[in-house]
């Protein structure tokens, strides 16, 4: 489905399914196509909404200084756009974690619970920041193809990447189809993503953290840093699998969620 919001950002996104409402938040550089396992299995149970965040999918380009907090904001607007006034849960992942993060933050009294997976609340040091210009002066001169290549060996464990297994054409064909400028933009609103630390205790709702085993750009000692700054959060560790979790052992992750979200109350 697409829509225009208040904001003047189209945006792309599902809403399927029927019951408490799910917000699910795509990964770097990909869209919300990678969570059509969970969306797949979790719809007859909850509502799921999954967006497309600026510059990726079918979501119009930023037109303005690109941060994590506007997303955060598209994604309120969405749930404005489509007559959500309960609390709702947020799962973010990767990059969609920063922007589950930017929600809490901004728009609290919406929450009931928060997913906040292979991802982390420190902001990026001297030399992440360094790292993420390397990348945005990549990506302006390769294809987006070519950009997820780069980075495809810290996106899924060692062994799929050696063997080459589905995930990895998955991943690959998911990024494959987003735009230079969207991964730009989003390069720039990670690179000055604030610190999320001083945010976790005041997180107050329920709140999962799921690492990969074999997530090396998140790895579960900064999970296990980030799950320990929330007050009551719990830790799920999904074996044979790295940073898109959800993707390369789908049943081990949505069984987690599922757990979870109906935990709630």
């Amino acid at each position: 489905m697409k829509c225009l919001l208040k904001n003047g950002t189209e945006i792309e996104f599902d809403d399927t399914g029927s019951g408490k409402v799910v917000v699910l938040i795509h990964a770097f550089p990909l869209s919300r196509a990678m969570w059509q396992p969970q969306i797949e299995s979790l719809r007859g149970e909850f509502r799921i909404i999954a967006p497309d965040l600026r510059g990726f999918g079918g979501a119009t380009v930023f037109r303005e200084s690109p941060t994590m907090e506007r997303m955060a904001d598209d994604v309120n607007a969405l749930l404005d756009e489509r007559g959500v006034r309960e609390p709702v849960a947020v799962c973010g992942l990767s990059m969609g974690g920063y922007v589950a993060l930017a929600f809490a933050r901004k728009y609290s009294a919406r929450l009931r619970g928060l997913v906040l997976a292979d991802t982390r609340a420190e902001p990026d040091d001297e030399a992440g920041k360094a790292g993420r210009e390397k990348m945005i002066a990549f990506a302006a001169e390769h294809s987006p193809r070519e950009v997820i290549d780069h980075v495809m060996p810290k996106m899924v464990s060692g062994a799929a990447f050696k063997n080459q297994t589905p995930v990895v054409e998955q991943v690959r064909a998911l990024a494959s189809a987003q735009t230079r400028d969207g991964i730009i933009h989003a390069l720039r609103a990670m690179r000055d993503r604030p610190d999320s630390r001083p945010l976790l205790a005041q997180i107050k709702v329920p709140t999962l953290v799921i690492v990969g085993g074999d997530d090396t750009l998140t790895p579960p000692p900064m999970a296990q840093t980030l799950a320990s700054g929330i007050r009551g959060a719990r830790l799920v560790t999904i074996e044979s699998a790295g940073h898109i979790s959800n993707l390369e052992n789908p049943d081990a992750f949505t069984r987690a969620m599922r757990e979870f979200l109906g935990g709630l109350p």
